[in-house]
């Protein structure tokens, strides 16, 4: 009867361990296939730093689970330390909600095999990096061209790349304009304003803050998106 009570206890233990009594309003868990040993960082940007929010640490079992607060949505990054290994496949950015997140990934491709659910954000987020991605597919196929005329100078050539580099700055500045306008409800459109088109038009930005739902314009993001509108203006008028 003691041995098993004393097997309870150390149960107990390890289970307590394994969420190490953390509380907070994000609960994560995951999995980094092939990660033997190694250490997780939950950061936040804070002004130009990166601060860190919560860290885990992997030793034989390639699965995770933790939790920590935040005050709103937000984008956060989980940082691998890898420890010997060098690597600049090291970070996954994710935009956290308060709620149950899942982040699953492989060691060997840690950013580019992350599968992140459990945020309406970052669902949202991912739609609009799909379309980034063809502009910026767009966008390396030109500049292949350009680097292939540098030794032909054709001036003809050169003329029709910078036509068409200057049309898809136009269509960049557009699409995602038009998908933080579709979006106004969520915090990453101003997030994705301020991060992708913060350059834009006065009047795109304008309209964009203006269309923001209550809850996404009172956001840090929203909150950021109206006061860089308003420096903007006060220094086009001096």
């Amino acid at each position: 009867m003691k041995k098993i009570f004393i097997v309870i206890i150390f149960a107990a233990i390890a289970s307590c361990s394994k969420s190490n009594n953390k509380t907070g309003n994000v609960e994560l868990s995951g999995n980094v296939e092939g990660l033997k040993k190694g250490k997780l960082y939950i950061q936040q940007l804070k002004d130009t730093a990166l601060v860190t929010l919560d860290s885990i640490s992997i030793s034989g079992e390639s699965s995770f689970e933790t939790k920590f607060q935040i005050d709103e949505p937000q984008m956060l990054y989980l940082f691998l330390d890898r420890g010997t290994t060098e690597s600049i496949d090291n970070s996954i950015h994710f935009f956290a909600e308060p709620g149950k997140m899942k982040i699953e990934t492989t060691l060997q491709g840690f950013y580019s095999n992350a599968k992140i659910t459990g945020s309406e954000n970052h669902k949202i987020y991912e739609k609009f990096l799909k379309i980034k991605s063809k502009l910026n597919d767009e966008k390396l196929d030109l500049i292949e061209k350009e680097l292939k005329n540098e030794t032909l100078k054709n001036k003809a050539v050169t003329d029709e790349i910078n036509t068409k580099k200057e049309k898809l700055t136009v269509r960049k500045y557009l699409y995602t304009a038009q998908f933080a306008l579709v979006n106004p409800k969520y915090e990453v459109a101003p997030y994705i304003a301020l991060t992708e088109i913060a350059d834009a038009n006065l009047k795109i930005l304008d309209t964009i803050n203006k269309t923001l739902s209550p809850k996404a314009a009172k956001s840090r993001y929203g909150k950021e998106l109206s006061k860089w509108i308003k420096e903007r203006k006060a220094n086009e008028e001096n």
